[in-house]
């Protein structure tokens, strides 16, 4: 058994943690629920020895313990999956896992940890090339690296940091296997999701953080998805959302069999013809690694284009860099947020500011308004509910949904009429996922045509006038939403047609 007692973690202009008592229980799995910047990963952070606490003390099996390091926490049978990737791009799977097993480590030593990443792949369903390099993955096979390497350490107490964000549903249901089975080994798990259908089925315990604060401790039992959810945020919660129709202009964007090569020269999208009109939310479903990330990037300029035609408004613009297609009314909201929607190094008023600093009002004869940057951003930090300490906070330092809603304020706030909006609400809490879709629906009724990717289905399904389902970087199927049910969109996005 671990027990955390009286937690208190301070960073300047803020209170992460107070007060709080947190214990795992062998043979348990022990969810941590809680709002963007409830202070969440802060525990679990100090749990790792990434953090050390300003008050309070760790507990192993009743005695003291003090973790100063990641490897102090290792060497105590504490493993962590975190939300953000712990990865190194430029090497590939099997020696992304030899970095985390520690040692010297050579070419010919890593057949063996290729043939066990094979087999663990297999026996979990968490399957990856372990020759692939990491830059090479999507994001939903990064986050199977991170799985994997913990699963290769037969850590005690394991904590998951949102482990299913970028899985499937045949995939979490492969992950919640393989986490009753740790936990009938014995092993005491935490787990960390925005999913509350998913804390429901998972947990034995529940533990709600709110505003660094504990404000309660339940079973699923005793909860209900609305309970946890005004718990969380202290308010009621609109999970169903009814989009009243409208009837959609003309096509702003259009897509043209289009084709893009993927990072290991493979076909990722394969001749996709799609159109946008102004006033509708064309959803994009699918399972991931099938082309969603390499559409989007080449409708953003970010990738080049094989064959095919991309015009916004009529223009082409199928072989513009970014700046370009942004100065042709485009924003973009990418699926990684750490990778291609912020600096981490730079401050939040920095990030907010990173697409229009160089004109009016943010500059006057070539010099940064500063008075004009901290309005607007304050403005935005409001609006948007980021939860930061100070506009001059790194933004790495936030936590993983409050970067994005980072991301979604600079590019919302834009003034574009034409958004591609990819994975908006991942790693985001009920209520921030409630606004994030009212924003949108607010672009939408002002007569933004916006591209919406989703791995998702119920917000894809919700959320869209059309469905396109897209499956080995070929669009199955285009639906209207009174069409598109699960049971439908489900069996395209395996690639079976409609019966």
């Amino acid at each position: 058994m671990l027990e955390m007692r009286g937690i208190t973690k301070r960073f300047p202009g803020v209170v992460a943690n107070e007060g709080v008592d947190f214990t795992v229980r062998s043979g348990r799995v022990h969810t941590l629920l809680g709002e963007n910047g409830a202070g969440k990963s802060t525990l679990m952070k100090i749990l790792f020895g990434l953090y050390r606490p300003d008050e309070g003390s760790v507990h192993l099996e009743g005695t003291e313990v003090e973790i100063r390091s990641p490897a102090d926490a290792i060497s105590r049978g504490i493993g962590m999956i975190h939300q953000h990737f712990m990865l190194v791009p430029t090497l590939t799977v099997a020696e992304n896992v030899a970095l985390g097993l520690g040692g010297a480590w050579g070419s010919s030593d890593l057949r063996p940890i290729r043939q066990r990443l094979v087999e663990v792949s297999e026996r979990y369903g968490l399957e990856v090339d372990p020759d692939a390099f990491i830059w090479q993955l999507a994001v939903g096979e990064r986050q199977r690296v991170e799985i994997l390497k913990a699963l290769f350490r037969n850590a005690r107490i394991l904590v998951l940091d949102e482990p299913t964000a970028v899985l499937t549903p045949p995939e979490v249901t492969d992950l919640f296997t393989t986490l009753r089975q740790l936990r009938d080994d014995g092993r005491g798990l935490v787990f960390i999701s925005h999913k509350l259908h998913e804390v429901m089925e998972i947990s034995d315990e529940i533990t709600v953080l709110r505003d660094g604060r504990i404000v309660g401790n339940t079973v699923p039992e005793s909860s209900s998805r609305e309970s946890l959810a005004q718990m969380m945020v202290g308010r009621p919660v609109l999970f169903t959302r009814t989009v009243q129709h409208h009837d959609p202009g003309e096509d702003r964007l259009v897509v043209r069999d289009l084709v893009v090569q993927g990072d290991r020269g493979n076909l990722a999208v394969d001749k996709v013809s799609l159109s946008v009109r102004a006033g509708e939310i064309l959803g994009v479903a699918g399972v991931s690694g099938n082309g969603q990330r390499e559409l989007a990037e080449a409708i953003f300029g970010l990738r080049p284009v094989e064959s095919g035609g991309i015009d916004i408004d009529g223009v082409p613009a199928g072989s513009l860099a970014p700046k370009a297609v942004r100065s042709k009314g485009m924003a973009y909201v990418p699926e990684e947020r750490m990778r291609d929607g912020v600096i981490g190094e730079f401050t939040v008023a920095e990030n907010l500011v990173l697409v229009d600093h160089g004109s009016p009002p943010y500059t006057r004869w070539g010099f940064l308004r500063f008075g004009a940057i901290k309005r607007q951003c304050t403005k935005l930090v409001q609006r948007y509910s980021v939860k930061t300490p100070m506009l001059e906070t790194l933004t790495r330092s936030l936590s993983g949904g409050n970067i994005q809603k980072v991301v979604i304020a600079r590019e919302f706030s834009c003034g574009a009429e034409v958004l591609v909006v990819s994975q908006p609400t991942r790693g985001i809490d009920v209520g921030a996922a409630e606004y994030v879709h009212e924003q949108l629906l607010g672009q939408r009724a002002a007569g933004a045509a916006i591209l919406l990717i989703s791995e998702d289905l119920d917000e894809v399904l919700q959320m869209s006038d059309r469905v396109a389902v897209i499956f080995r970087g070929q669009i199955m199927d285009q639906l209207p939403r009174s069409e598109a049910t699960a049971m439908r969109v489900g069996r395209l996005m395996m690639g079976l047609k409609a019966e």
